[in-house]
């Protein structure tokens, strides 16, 4: 594929790692571009993506203007003990789950935030299962994103927390990566930065 080809691409569509890399440091470095014109920051808390998500990220130079770091929850524990995710909501759903994914997104923007950054923080979030096999009665492929997004300029309604459900296919690994790329593609999308 072309590079016009990969960044145009639907991040489910594409199987092959080295397209799916290309197409993520393509949006990462438009989405840094745009946040680092605009003052805004972004963090992560990262469980099946287990830091491809940052990598996509630090991979771009620069990154250290807008990227402030990732939180790798891949234990359930962790989820709680380190980001806040209520443990009771853990306990009676699990990981892989829309609302988990929606405050693991939240509490990481909180977790990283510094006064300076004035409510520029946006939280990414993943959580899901990478397979090969399903994790009891979730099927593999069955991931969660989550974003939270400030109230500010860029963002003038009211702050914005939510989880999209993705079902992808593929081998552990491409799973992983286009989990990575269905969150950047989502940004992109929210903020803009793939028109610029």
């Amino acid at each position: 594929m072309t590079q016009f080809d990969i960044e145009s691409a639907n991040p489910r569509d594409l199987h092959d790692a080295d397209d799916l890399r290309r197409y993520c440091e393509a949006k990462a470095s438009s989405i840094l571009s745009w946040c680092a014109a605009r003052g805004m920051r972004i963090a992560c808390a990262e469980s099946l993506t287990g830091g491809l998500l940052a990598d996509a990220f630090v991979r771009i130079p620069g990154a250290s203007r807008v990227f402030l770091g990732s939180a790798v929850t891949y234990d359930i524990r962790a989820k709680a003990k380190v980001l806040g995710v209520d443990a009771e909501l853990l306990r009676s759903h699990g990981a892989v789950d829309p609302e988990v994914a929606r405050q693991m997104a939240m509490l990481t923007a909180q977790l990283f935030s510094q006064p300076e950054y004035r409510s520029g923080v946006i939280g990414l979030s993943t959580t899901g299962v990478a397979g090969p096999g399903p994790d009891g009665d979730k099927p593999a492929g069955l991931v969660y994103i989550g974003v939270s997004l400030p109230q500010n300029t860029y963002f003038p309604t009211q702050s914005s927390h939510y989880a999209l459900q993705l079902d992808l296919q593929g081998s552990r690994d491409i799973i992983r990566q286009q989990t990575v790329g269905c969150v950047l593609e989502n940004l992109s999308q929210l903020t803009g930065s793939s028109q610029e």
